[in-house]
Formats: structure tokens, sequence, C-alpha cells
């Protein structure tokens, strides 16, 4: 017998299929999320090289972000209705076939609109990812898989920028789309050889389609009014409404779900402590960890005065060290409670948010800087994948899709959350007239003392990601002191049961 109670025989069988299923996500995973990547460095060429507007630019970005984080739950309440794997190849179809049309466009605003269309394509393909693995894999063995998952995302964070470059300078703008179609294709094709036809949902799902326009609404206006604030101002009548419909919709919506025989966003999940909380650290820590990036990728150009290359090169042992230590913390989790793990991952983010805030300055050594940014990305690096499999492992099949989904929300969430809370404080201490120098990173050839005041913006910034990534910690720590009550309460180490019978079946 194996360590999870099957067959030697048939664990490895279900073994083989796991990493199977693993390498067609991470193959769509760095498919989808390098085009991000790609696309943030070679935007100002794209603008150039298409004519494109100041509203068209910024939306190119802006509609994926917000159609991406809208969408996600009503796809993963679909997944778990119609199956994942018809969603996931849908998905990758979806993307492959907008990419190929947004490098077609003849109108930059036809571009924004292929982007949309991509979005959703993104959408059903995040939402579904997780889901696949941790349906795949042993329970005992899903952090290995969480862990190689989470750093295809690290892949694609060292690799976007390079290929971007490359792809816009030699052969157009047009190709930072269509390189997406033949490996698309591929994916595609691969796709739909090894991922298994789920077992049927359950009967009687429907799909809640006031809930669904309602999160559509309230989301998708607070993620607007997030998005547009550090160019707008808090008092633009754009901010304004999106705000409103956030805090006027979100109650209604709650109300509404708490009634709903069908909810798209089940609120009574969040009443467990390990899925309400772990969720919570999740978002947290997406707050801290996305805003330190934006901020220190703008000092070494607004106060350094590097190049946008350089400042990405200054970056890279954030990305590397997360990738290093997402797959490493899998084969930890064989140790150690994944529990444990988040925890300390937590930690180590803390502490790498606490040394830049120590170090920061006009005249900060760029080493020293880069050695915080090394110990966030080995923190983040831990949290992320440990985390994940603390929340979906104890989950039914069934679920999956819309739990996955719920937690993808609120990381996307968090994102923008940070980066709008971080450009305002930054900004907060400068006059409106050098704001624009700080986003186009030539503060350092204006003033010494703009610079100096920036830097000031940079410490309440860095004090208040400390704090919020502190708040992550101890939300981990409060979730293992109700979960692990005197240790592990299912007695076991590294995340397997006791009793196998525990596990859930494997879709199909």
């Amino acid at each position: 017998m194996s360590s999870a109670g099957l067959p030697a025989g048939q664990e490895r069988e279900q073994l083989r299929y796991a990493w199977r299923a693993l390498s067609v996500v991470c193959m769509a995973s760095v498919l989808a999320t390098i085009g991000g990547n790609a696309l943030n460095v070679a935007l100002p060429k794209l603008v150039d090289q298409t004519k494109a507007s100041a509203a068209a630019a910024s939306w190119i970005l802006l509609a994926f972000q917000l159609t991406t984080t809208v969408l996600t739950v009503i796809f993963g309440r679909l997944a778990d209705m119609f199956g994942r794997r018809t969603m996931y190849l849908c998905g990758l179809g979806v993307y492959t076939l907008a990419s190929l049309l947004a490098g077609m466009a003849p109108d930059p605003w036809l571009i924004v609109g292929m982007r949309v269309v991509q979005a959703a394509g993104m959408a059903m393909l995040l939402t579904n990812s997780a889901a696949l693995i941790s349906d795949a894999f042993p329970r005992h063995r899903l952090g290995e898989g969480m862990g190689v998952y989470t750093a295809s995302f690290s892949i694609s964070q060292l690799a976007g920028p390079t290929l971007g470059g490359l792809l816009v300078e030699h052969l157009g703008w047009r190709w930072l789309f269509w390189y997406n179609v033949p490996l698309g294709m591929a994916c595609l094709i691969w796709g739909a050889i090894v991922l298994r036809r789920p077992a049927p949902g359950e009967d009687g799902q429907r799909l809640d389609l006031p809930g669904s326009f309602m999160i559509l609404l309230s989301l998708g206006g607070l993620l607007l009014a997030l998005s547009e604030v550090t160019r707008l101002g808090w008092a633009h009548p754009v901010i304004l409404a999106g705000l409103a419909f956030f805090v006027v919709l979100l109650p209604v919506f709650i109300a509404w779900e708490l009634r709903s025989p069908h909810p798209v966003v089940d609120i009574r999940m969040f009443r467990d402590p390990t899925f309400g909380l772990g969720t919570l650290a999740s978002f947290l820590s997406s707050i801290a960890r996305m805003g330190v990036v934006i901020l220190i990728a703008l000092f070494f150009q607004a106060v350094h005065g590097d190049t946008a290359v350089e400042a990405s090169l200054k970056l890279l042992p954030l990305s590397i060290a997360a990738m290093i230590a997402s797959v490493t913390s899998g084969f930890l989790q064989r140790r150690f409670s994944p529990r444990s793990l988040a925890m300390f991952g937590s930690s180590l983010s803390t502490a790498g948010l606490g040394t830049l805030l120590l170090v920061i300055g006009a005249d900060a050594p760029a080493l020293a800087i880069m050695a915080g940014l090394l110990v966030l990305g080995f923190g983040s690096g831990t949290f992320l994948p440990s985390n994940a499999t603390v929340l979906l492992s104890e989950l039914p099949s069934n679920r999956l899709g819309i739990m996955n989904a719920m937690r993808l929300m609120l990381q996307s969430v968090g994102i923008v959350v940070g980066t709008a809370l971080s450009l305002s404080i930054i900004t907060a201490p400068l006059p409106p007239a050098m704001h624009d120098h700080v986003f186009a990173g030539t503060l350092s050839h204006v003033s010494d003392a703009a610079v100096q005041r920036l830097v000031t913006g940079y410490r309440w910034a860095l004090a208040c990601l400390v704090g919020i990534s502190a708040l992550a910690t101890l939300t981990c720590l409060w979730r293992g002191h109700l979960g692990e009550p005197g240790g592990d309460r299912r007695g076991h180490r590294g995340g397997g049961h006791a009793d196998p019978a525990a596990r859930r079946p494997v879709a199909g």
C-alpha cells in the first residue's frame, strides 16, 4: 500500500496522470500570463506604431485586468456546472482566437475589444487551473503540484519583458499577439489528449443570473475606480461613480446570495476558518506583494534615473527567488504542514518588506534593495502554493471551481487595491504637477527636493505595506491556532491524511 492508502500501482497511475495534467496547466498558464508581462514593456512601442491615443493605450491594459477579475467567479461557477475540462479547453480556444484577431486589428480600439475577449479566455483558464491540479493529485502530493504551478508564473515574469521587447523591436506590434497562436494550438491539442472527462456535476445546479449581474457591476465599479484613481484623482466623477456602485450594490449582493438556492458566490463558505482566514491572508498578501513590485520599479527609474530595462533587471531577484521557493515549498510539504509553511512564507515576506523600509532612500544602494526583494521573493514563493494547498485540499471536487475562483478574485482585487494604494501614498507629499514626472521615471532630472519628498512618500507606503503583510501573517497564525490545536488535528505531517477514504475521488 502507498502512503495515501491506495494500492501502489493505482497511485503510480494517478501520479502519471497528475503530472501530465500539470504539464497542460503550466503550459497554458505560461502562455496566457507571459503576454501581459510582454505587453507591459512593449506598450510604448505598440502605442507609437498604432498611433493609439492615451485613453486607448490605458484601456489596452485596463480592459484585460478588469474583465479577467469580474468574470473569474462566474466562470468558476460554470465550470462546476459543466465540467472543468470543457471550460479549460474553451478558454484556450477563446484566448488563441482573440490573439489572432488582435494582431489583425486595424484600429487601437479594436485591440481593446480583442483584449476583452482574451481576458474572458484567461478567466476560464485561471479559474480551472488550480482546480484541475487539485482534482488530479493525491492529497499528500498536492503541494508539489501547486509549487510547480505557482513557479510557472515566475517564469512568465522572467521571460515576458524580454520577449515583449524582442518582438516589438524586430517583428512589430502584431507579433505581441500572433506568437500566442501556434503555442495556443499546441496547448489546446495537448490538453484535449491529456485531460480526462469529468464526472457529471450535481443535478439541479443553476447559474445565479441576478447575482452574476450584480457582481459584474459592483466589482467592476470598484476596480475601475481603483485602477483610474491615480490618473484621474479621487474627486473625479468616474471614480466617485465606480465607488458608489460598489458601496450600494455590495450589501444588496450579499443579501441576495444568502437567500439564493444556487449562489454564484457562496458567502457561507467564509464562515469556515480555513477558507475564510486563508482567503483573507491571500488578499492581504496580494496587496503588499504587488504594491511593492510597482513601487520599486518606479523607484529605480524616478529616483536612480534607470531605464525601464535596467529597472526590470534589478527586479529579477524577486522573480527568481519566488520561482525557486515555489518549487521547493511543494516538496517541503511532505515534511512540514502547508499551514506552517504558509505562515513562514508570510513572515519572510514581511521581513523582506521591512528590509526595504529600512534601506530605502535617495542614495540607497541597489544591492541593498535587491536583497530585500530577494527575501520578499522567497517569502511570497513559499506562501502562495502552501496557502493554495490549505484552501483547496479540503474541498469536494464539485466545489473546487467556484472556491478557487473566489480565491483568485480576491487576489486580483488585492493587486488592484495594492497598486492604487501604493501609488497614491508615494505621490502624496508631491505637488500634483510633479506626479507625471514620477510615473514617467524622470523625477530625478527635475528636482533634488522633489526626489526627497518622493522618498518620504516611499517610506510611508512601505510602512503601510509592512503593516498589511504583518496582518496577513497574523491571519495565518490565527488560522493555524483554530485549525491545528495541539498540532495538526488530522494526525499527519506534510498534508497527508491518515484516513485514505477522506480523499475525494478524482474526476473521470
